[in-house]
């Protein structure tokens, strides 16, 4: 199985960009994209369709704010758009398929460099998510949580950490709730499951100094539930071709996905 997550920062652009092309051509099972900025009605249009895949979205109540996409090879069981919490819903920032054993989510978080509101509204969705995620790891089904949380968990993890331990995405709490997730709680990041290197970056700020000194941070991740642990392959952050800020996140699993 193989599961491809990226951050468009606009479907419409990432398209215009050769997103579709490139995706169709690496044969993923399932590929969530996240901050799409576009509304269910947009996405009908063939424009955005991939052959052999149905699409489902979870649009934001915001026009051209957030939204993500989920495209599977596979009809889930169930799509739930949702997650019943104001911080998630408004700005249409979680979307889950539903397969035989195990559920696959599009997941988007705040940047939180926006300025206080949107930080704030960040470490607010970091609450009600991680208790969302206390929860669901008592039950029995595995659970891949792909998409964009904007923290980069260790140094190992940014370029400038020395710099960057003020601004967000670094911010100690941050790197704290991560600690919780892949830690207390037991969920595993699958980059991190099956390399330990640096320089793995998925975001670069917008200017071409950046991205000559690979002034990256990893903000993009696949959560697995630790019954995944084992079925992880191997993971990828390819930093070409880019089709937005972040770099597409590839990993493959020895899990054969059904219904």
């Amino acid at each position: 199985m193989r599961i491809i997550s990226v951050n468009v920062n606009g479907i419409q652009g990432a398209v215009e960009r050769g997103l579709l092309s490139w995706l169709q051509a690496q044969n993923a099972d399932v590929i969530c994209l996240q901050d799409t900025r576009a509304s269910a009605f947009e996405l009908d249009d063939p424009a955005f369709q991939l052959d052999g895949y149905f699409l489902y979205a979870c649009e934001a109540e915001v026009p051209a704010q957030g939204g993500v996409v989920l495209y599977s090879r596979l009809q889930p069981k169930a799509v739930i758009s949702g997650l019943g919490f104001e911080t998630a819903d408004r700005y249409g920032r979680y979307l889950q398929a539903d397969f035989d054993k195990v559920s696959i989510a599009t997941l988007l978080f705040p940047s939180g460099m926006n300025g206080d509101e949107d930080l704030n509204q960040k470490f607010k969705l970091m609450d009600d998510f991680g208790k969302y995620m206390d929860k669901q790891r008592r039950k029995r089904r595995e659970y891949i949580y792909c998409g964009s949380l904007y923290v980069a968990q260790q140094k190992l993890d940014i370029k400038n950490w020395r710099d960057s331990q003020q601004s967000p995405g670094f911010l100690a709490p941050e790197r704290a709730w991560m600690d919780e997730i892949v830690g207390t709680m037991g969920y595993v990041d699958a980059l991190r499951e099956v390399s330990r290197e640096g320089d793995q970056y998925s975001w670069w700020p917008d200017n071409e100094q950046a991205e000559m000194l690979n002034l990256g941070w990893r903000f993009d991740y696949q959560i697995l539930t630790p019954g995944l642990r084992r079925f992880v392959r191997s993971a990828r952050l390819p930093r070409q071709p880019r089709f937005s800020q972040h770099a597409p996140l590839i990993v493959d699993y020895d899990w054969t996905l059904t219904i």
